[in-house]
């Protein structure tokens, strides 16, 4: 193997791969999960990458889940698609979900093999159901907007591709990314699928432009922060002149930092009955199901309440 500097740990660790991970909520609900689950050995330590890293750092990391014993695998955020890029052949197996998106967010162990997994379709999809229940689309004929096609945005997709029912999918998905690669990336991906949504792809880096989008998607649409923007990175992709279509929910996937979209959208929470959600469901789904996958323990939908109580008390 590559001479990486693997730091043996000399207790279980789980590692977090993102960007400003200190300043993550998952610092003080890590410890809390930690007694519910009955791994109270087990500890969070977080690694930085900046945004887009350098693949032989990605492939440090990764390394240090694959020799050192005591790493017991990981979450990743931000970072899903570059680190699976720079770091695929380093692996053993990768879910289904994992080879269809190209991206991973769990990195775990089993007899001996790397596994990596694309929890995002199925986390996307419980917190999206969690908070639009079942027949949106079907009542409201609302679409969606995703500001960003990154990680997140295609597992909000692939999601509603996967929904059997006619009416809890949008007729119409439409994507704006600043860079055409990523949006490439979720064209392949669609093109794998027979699907009935009509999926927009926009190359944009421009918040007057995306307001002009958002302003033509028709009244109870989904308009989603899937940027990173407020949190990893300072501003909104949309102004602050920007329009919510009436009856709209404003999704901001992000629950920390200054969450600048998710401002805009309260400041029409009257004038335009906009519902606004933020990232703190998709927080705990994220978390809970990683956690389950790296500890080799079932989720069950008993245990979820009792993390997402433990998760809750942590809240200011």
């Amino acid at each position: 193997m590559t001479d990486y500097n693997i730091v043996t740990k000399a207790v279980p660790t789980f590692y977090f791969v993102g960007v400003t991970t200190g300043k993550s909520s998952i610092n003080k609900v890590f410890p809390l999960w930690m007694d519910v689950l009955g791994r109270s050995e087990v500890v969070l330590k977080g690694i930085d990458h900046p945004i887009h890293d350098d693949p032989e750092a990605y492939r440090a990391t990764v390394a240090q889940m694959k020799y050192d014993p005591n790493s017991l695998g990981a979450l990743v955020t931000t970072h899903k698609l570059d680190l699976f890029a720079a770091a695929e052949d380093m692996f053993d197996y990768f879910d289904p979900y994992a080879q269809v998106t190209r991206e991973l967010s769990s990195i775990s162990k089993r007899d001996g093999r790397l596994e990596g997994h694309a929890k995002d379709p199925i986390t996307a999809g419980l917190s999206l159901d969690h908070i639009i229940g079942e027949g949106y689309f079907g009542r409201t004929d609302g679409h969606i907007l995703s500001l960003g096609a990154g990680g997140s945005a295609l597992a909000t997709l692939l999601h509603l591709i996967n929904k059997p029912n006619k009416a809890d999918r949008p007729d119409k998905f439409v994507a704006i990314n600043r860079s055409a690669d990523r949006l490439e990336h979720m064209r392949n991906m669609v093109a794998k699928y027979e699907t009935d949504i009509e999926v927009e792809y926009i190359q944009s880096n421009d918040p007057a432009c995306n307001d002009k989008v958002m302003a033509r998607m028709p009244e109870y649409s989904i308009i989603i922060n899937a940027t990173g923007m407020g949190k990893d990175t300072p501003g909104s992709p949309i102004t602050d002149n920007g329009l919510f279509p009436r009856n709209s929910i404003a999704w901001e996937f992000n629950y920390r930092g200054e969450l600048d979209f998710m401002h805009q959208a309260l400041r029409q929470t009257d004038s335009r009955n906009v519902r606004v959600e933020d990232g703190w469901v998709y927080f705990v789904h994220g978390w809970s199901q990683v956690v389950g996958q790296v500890l080799d323990i079932e989720i069950t939908p008993e245990l979820f309440d009792q993390l997402d109580k433990a998760a809750a008390t942590t809240r200011s």
